[in-house]
């Protein structure tokens, strides 16, 4: 008898990986998509083209972490090649790294400080590809999932029901749908009670143009390694490479002020892309051409699943994985990065733990904790502390107090910053942490990196340019249609 394949619900950046890390593993696998398949063609005149209502993120811009080039290098060698010849670029993020001794040493774990720049559906198309001259893998496009076969037990996965009325039986389901996290629809209507999940606002309105640069080169240095610009104290205003000559920015406001409704506009998105630190090179007259829209998308919360961490898992053989497990801040660009490490880390879980049962599904809640938990405590505590500040900004109110004189406490983010732009052991810790290489608890808890930030002496005068204030940026917006003051 045929043992039946995994079955993965979605063909997004997590369910393709899992797909190869699964297939590398030796599972059978069978892959759900909603959606039709990607358009065929180079990948990068191809992405152009590709519309994704389903995943409204895909046309905003995105970057794979250390963490994500990591997994890559060491689990999918040939697919980074791949994204390599389509355009993507290493970036060396220790270009960024505070220059404040001649001859500065570089450190052998330097060489894990590099991220990938290049467009998701860039990436996605060379995955898709990937996937599909994969022997062992099939893809079904146009095919929903609409709820869970169970075994007679009636806390075992025996497979799926789909929109077409098929039952398909499966050994393990893993619900690669994304964010809306299609699994607990598919549990509650089995009447299976849902363990709560874990919530925080980001409150961050983003809105994201693509450009083409017309000549060689970049027109200006990337002071944070992987991107250019920054999160400041009212708005965010970052610029990141994309594959070949292409680039996006971002500009990132808080949700629900009335005075920045005009942001969508063209003029106004590059009348403030302009005044921002860092940008305004890359925006002088002739230096580059748009190639998209300005869109505009509210980000989800932060969210930790329950169905997904809690250690009495609904049913056995039923896998969240990334986004269906966990959404954490997109400002900080993990979610990519964090989607490579769990497919592999939960193919190799169901490798080395096969037997589908309640010890399996309490190693993959586990799993799940120990790799989104940080992230999801840091996104809530850095989004609590951003909203903090842009609505105060937003009111004409003081900014809220950050940090501690408590040399033995967790200094504050404002803090560490500030030590970061003089000190590159400090600058090391975090960049390391905003990689995800290692998480804040790992940097931030040190006693010598605490040490470092606390008796860092700022640098004389700002570490760089000073963003426009907000009535210089309410200005800039005013050029816009639909601007309030």
């Amino acid at each position: 008898m045929t043992t039946p394949p995994v079955l993965i619900a979605g063909a997004g950046i997590a369910g393709l990986a899992t797909a190869l890390a699964l297939r590398e593993r030796g599972y059978r696998v069978r892959i759900l998509e909603r959606s039709g398949p990607p358009p065929e063609g180079p990948a990068a005149k191809a992405a152009e083209g590709w519309r994704r209502p389903t995943v409204p993120q895909s046309d905003h811009s995105h970057v794979l972490t250390s963490l994500g080039m990591r997994v890559l290098a060491e689990r999918l060698p040939g697919l980074l090649d791949a994204l390599r010849e389509e355009g993507g670029h290493t970036l060396d993020l220790t270009a960024a790294a505070p220059r404040t001794a001649p001859g500065r040493v570089r450190e052998p774990a330097d060489d894990q400080l590099v991220a990938l720049a290049m467009r998701r559906p860039v990436l996605e198309l060379v995955l898709h590809r990937a996937v599909r001259d994969t022997a062992g893998i099939e893809i079904d496009y146009g095919t929903t999932v609409r709820g869970l076969l169970l075994a007679p037990s009636g806390r075992t996965v025996a497979g799926v029901v789909t929109d077409r009325g098929e039952h398909l039986p499966a050994q393990v389901v893993v619900d690669a749908s994304g964010r809306k996290a299609a699994s607990r629809s598919w549990l509650d209507a089995a009447g299976i009670p849902l363990a709560e999940d874990l919530t925080s606002p980001t409150a961050v309105r983003v809105v994201t143009r693509f450009y083409r640069l017309t000549g060689p080169g970049r027109p200006g240095p990337l002071n944070r390694g992987n991107a250019a610009g920054g999160i400041y104290g009212h708005y965010a205003a970052v610029l990141h490479p994309a594959d070949g000559d292409v680039f996006a920015v971002s500009l990132g406001l808080p949700t629900g002020d009335p005075a920045t409704r005009g942001l969508p506009s063209p003029q106004a998105f590059t009348a403030v892309a302009r005044l921002s630190p860092y940008l305004g090179p890359w925006f002088a007259d002739g230096v580059a051409v748009p190639l998209t829209p300005v869109r505009a998308l509210t980000f989800a919360p932060n969210i930790l699943r329950g169905t997904a961490t809690a250690r009495q898992q609904p049913v056995a053989g039923l896998f969240p994985v990334a986004d269906a497990a966990c959404v954490t801040d997109p400002l900080y660009g993990r979610g990519l990065s964090l989607a490579f490490a769990h497919a592999f880390a939960l193919a190799d879980l169901l490798d080395s733990d096969p037997a589908v049962g309640t010890a399996q599904s309490e190693r993959a809640a586990h799993l799940a904790e120990e790799l989104f938990g940080p992230w999801y405590a840091q996104a809530a505590q850095d989004g609590l502390a951003r909203i903090g500040l842009w609505r105060a900004a937003a009111e004409g109110a003081p900014p809220p107090r950050q940090g501690t004189t408590d040399t033995t406490a967790r200094p504050s983010m404002a803090s560490i910053a500030t030590a970061a732009a003089c000190d590159p052991t400090v600058w090391r810790g975090l960049t390391r942490m905003l990689m995800t290489l290692s998480t804040p608890a790992e940097v931030f808890d040190d006693a010598d990196f605490r040490a470092r930030v606390h008796r860092a002496r700022p640098l004389a005068g700002p570490a760089g340019p000073l963003p426009p204030t907000r009535e210089e940026l309410l200005d800039a917006m005013a050029t816009g249609p639909g601007a309030q003051r």
